[in-house]
């Protein structure tokens, strides 16, 4: 696929990302390093909790949905890189759960001071094989504009 730079990119574009599924491995693996809480490690301690369930640690959500967008999500020339936004995890991603990432660009800044780049504002939802959210966020992203000669 080709990369995209700041100049191919329009208020209201749309992205879809390939698929990945969630596994019971997977989400304690993560959770073991990162996120070692009971609800993370242990399906039986997770029966108590508030989850009801083992669930993913939410920056595993967002660690899944950056591979997502990097394979091909959003392609942009220099990859997924962020300045500031905001996140939210409305539903917990279990195991089984086959994610997916839909974006939208909301908005677009060119540079004042850096006249190579500018910076997109992109909204995306990842979602599971319900077509629930599982996470969404809205984040400032560093795009390079076309190059010059």
């Amino acid at each position: 696929m080709d990369k995209l730079y700041f100049e191919d990119l329009s208020v209201g574009q749309h992205f879809t990302s390939a698929t990945l599924t969630v596994t019971e491995e997977d989400i304690k693996s993560f959770a073991a390093k990162f996120d070692p809480q009971p609800f993370h490690l242990d399906d039986d301690a997770a029966k108590d909790t508030l989850f009801g369930g083992l669930a993913a640690s939410g920056w595993h959500t967002a660690a899944m949905t950056m591979r997502m967008l990097v394979d091909g999500g959003a392609p942009l020339a220099w990859g997924i890189i962020g300045g500031g936004g905001e996140i939210a995890w409305p539903k917990p991603t279990r195991p089984g759960d086959v994610l997916h990432v839909e974006a939208e660009v909301i908005e677009i800044t060119p540079s004042k001071s850096k006249p190579d780049r500018g910076m997109v504002l992109m909204r995306s939802e990842t979602k599971n094989q319900n077509g629930e959210a599982v996470q969404v966020s809205t984040m400032k992203l560093l795009v390079p504009r076309l190059p010059v000669g």
